[in-house]
């Protein structure tokens, strides 16, 4: 797997997982890989409806945004896990 694909997994995961929740402006923080657990840490940043504030919050770009860090397997692309990235809101 490439950076790439790994992206893209981790895209699509959230996509779904967090369909209910209508994310918006999904988009890529940071990627790394992790060559002793051969895997993928994938940081995806989005907004959330309830946390946009809408209006003026929206048009200014400060609407809040949730960050996931998913780890992703090398090998088949299966998602590890989902967590919270620490110290961001």
């Amino acid at each position: 797997m490439n950076v790439k694909e790994a992206v893209v997994v981790a895209k699509d995961y959230v996509s779904d997982l967090f369909r209910e929740e209508k994310p918006m402006n999904l988009g890529l923080e940071e990627v790394e890989f992790d060559e002793r657990a051969n895997e993928w840490h994938v940081t995806l940043g989005f907004s959330r409806p309830w946390e946009s504030g809408g209006g003026l919050a929206t048009a200014l770009g400060t609407a809040r945004r949730a960050y996931k860090i998913l780890r992703i397997a090398n090998g088949d692309g299966h998602v590890i896990s989902v967590k919270n990235r620490e110290g961001t809101q």
